[in-house]
C-alpha cells in the first residue's frame, strides 16, 4: 500500500476529470514546457479565397427584397457589427466604446485594459527564468499509530517559495502539518537539504520554513496582489503530483478575486480564483503575473468543480511573515530525539538485571527517528546527553528541549555491559502553543 499523500485536509483536493469532461465544461488550461522554442504567428494582407464549388461576389450582396406594401428597413445585422467592431478596438487601447442603437440612443461601456499579456512562450520563458530558481519541493514524513505493527511512516509532498537568501521558506500549513523529517529540494540540486518549522499558522494555512547552513539562495519576489485584475494571465507553478524532472508550470487567468474557502473548520478569506491547473503537490507554490511577482500561493482546488483553483492572496501573507519567522502562528518546531524513556530506579535494575545503576531505560524508538539512525534500542540506558550525566528520564526530555533541531550532540548509552558513544543529529517536532 502506497503510504505517501499531500498532507492534505480531507476534501480539500482532487485529482480532476478527463481531458474530454473538461473541455466541455471549462476554459483550457495550458501546461507550459520552459525548454520549448517560441512559436511564430505568421499573418498575412491576402484577402480569403471563395470557397470551390461557390462562385466569386464582385461588390456587397444585395439586400433582400422588401415584402409588398412594406416599408423598408434597416437590417438587424448591422448594430450588431457596430457593437462588435467598437468593443474589439476599444480592446486594443482599452477605454470606452459608444454604441448607437437603432433609434439614434447612445451606450457607453467602459472597462480597463488587463495588466498582463503573456502571448508568446518566451515570455513565460522569461518569467521562469525570474521565479523557478527560488522555488523548491517539499517532501515531509511523520508517523502515525498502526493497528498491529505500531507507528507507521506516512509522507507528503508540497511546493515552497524560498523568500531570503539565509534559506527562509514559504508554505502552506497543511504541507508541513505534523512532520517529523521536512527535506527541501532546490532546483539544480540532486540532493534535498534538511529543513525545519519556524511558524505555522493553520487558520490562514500559511507557514514558514528554515533551510538549515544556508546562504545564498535565491529568493522569489512579493508582488501586490491587490493590483490583479479579473482576466490577468497568470502562471502557476509547482510539484504537482510530486512528479520526478523537476517542477510543473501551468498558465491560466485569474478567474475571480475576494473568494471564500471553508474547508475542515477552517475559513480562507481573500482567494483568488484561477483556472491555472493545480495539482496535489502544487500546494505552497506561486501563482505569478506577467511581471513574474508571486501574487498568490497556491493553496486548494474544489474537488467537485473542473479547473477551478484557489490561492492566498500575497497581500494576505505579508503581514503574516516576521511573526511566523519568530516561532509564532500558534505551532512551532523542538528539538526531537525520538525515544521514550522510564527511570532507571534500583527496584527496575533488580528485576531487569542492567548494568549500570541509573539512567533513562529506552522503552520505544520512533522509527526512522534521529535515535534510531544512530542505533538506539529498546532496552538501551542513555547515561549522558550534550555532555551532562543523566540519572532520570526526566533528565533526558529537558536536556534535549534544551537543542535547537539540527544540532549535533554527543550520547553515551549502555548495551548489556558495553559502553557506547554516538553523536545524534536531532530532528525537530512540532509544538503547539
Amino acid at each position: 500500500m502506497d503510504d505517501t499523500d499531500d498532507s492534505t485536509p480531507q476534501g480539500r483536493w482532487s485529482w480532476g476529470t478527463t481531458d474530454e469532461q473538461a473541455a466541455d465544461d471549462a476554459p483550457p488550461t495550458t501546461d507550459v514546457v520552459p525548454d520549448e522554442p517560441p512559436t511564430e504567428t505568421v499573418v498575412t494582407d491576402e484577402p480569403p479565397q471563395p470557397l470551390a464549388d461557390e462562385p466569386p461576389v464582385d461588390g456587397p450582396l444585395p439586400p433582400p427584397p422588401a415584402a409588398a406594401g412594406a416599408a423598408p428597413r434597416r437590417s438587424p445585422a448591422w448594430p450588431v457589427v457596430a457593437l462588435v467592431a467598437a468593443l474589439v478596438g476599444a480592446l486594443a487601447g482599452g477605454g470606452a466604446a459608444v454604441l448607437l442603437d437603432e433609434d439614434g440612443a447612445t451606450t457607453t461601456v467602459r472597462y480597463e485594459n488587463n495588466s498582463a499579456p503573456i502571448t508568446q512562450p518566451r515570455d513565460i520563458q522569461g518569467i521562469l527564468a525570474k521565479v523557478q530558481p527560488g522555488v523548491v519541493s517539499i517532501r515531509t514524513s511523520t508517523f502515525q499509530g498502526g493497528d498491529l505493527f505500531g507507528l507507521q511512516p506516512v509522507r507528503g509532498a508540497g511546493t515552497g517559495m524560498i523568500i531570503s537568501a539565509d534559506g527562509d521558506v514559504l508554505t502552506n500549513a497543511h504541507v508541513v502539518n505534523g512532520a517529523t523529517s521536512i527535506k527541501v529540494t532546490i532546483g539544480g540540486e540532486a540532493e534535498a537539504r534538511d529543513a525545519d518549522l519556524l511558524g505555522s499558522n493553520p487558520a490562514s494555512d500559511v507557514a514558514v520554513l528554515k533551510i538549515r547552513n544556508a546562504s545564498g539562495l535565491p529568493a522569489v519576489t512579493l508582488g501586490d496582489s491587490s493590483r490583479i485584475q479579473v482576466g490577468d494571465q497568470v502562471v502557476a507553478i509547482g510539484n504537482a503530483l510530486a512528479l520526478p524532472g523537476g517542477p510543473s508550470v501551468t498558465l491560466g487567468i485569474v478567474s475571480a478575486k475576494d473568494r471564500v474557502l471553508e474547508a475542515d473548520d477552517v475559513q480562507l478569506e481573500s482567494l483568488i480564483q484561477t483556472d491555472a491547473a493545480i495539482n496535489p503537490g502544487n500546494s505552497g507554490g506561486p501563482l505569478v503575473n506577467s511581471d513574474g511577482e508571486v501574487i498568490g500561493m497556491n493553496t486548494a482546488i474544489r474537488g467537485d468543480a473542473q479547473n477551478i483553483g484557489f490561492a492566498i492572496a500575497i497581500n494576505t501573507v505579508k503581514p503574516m511573515l516576521e511573526t511566523l519567522k519568530q516561532g509564532g502562528g500558534g505551532i512551532s518546531s523542538t528539538a526531537f530525539l525520538g525515544v521514550s524513556t522510564a527511570t532507571l530506579t534500583p527496584e527496575f535494575k533488580e528485576q531487569s538485571g542492567f548494568e549500570v545503576d541509573e539512567g533513562a531505560v529506552v522503552a520505544t524508538v520512533t522509527p526512522g527517528s534521529p535515535a534510531e539512525n544512530v542505533g538506539l534500542r529498546r532496552s538501551d540506558v542513555i547515561t549522558s546527553f550534550d555532555g551532562k550525566k543523566i540519572t532520570t528520564a526526566e533528565e533526558l526530555v529537558t536536556a534535549v528541549r534544551a537543542k535547537k533541531p539540527g544540532d549535533q550532540v554527543e550520547m553515551v548509552f549502555h548495551r548489556g555491559s558495553q559502553e557506547r558513544r554516538v553523536t545524534v543529529t536531532l530532528g525537530s517536532r512540532q509544538v503547539g502553543r
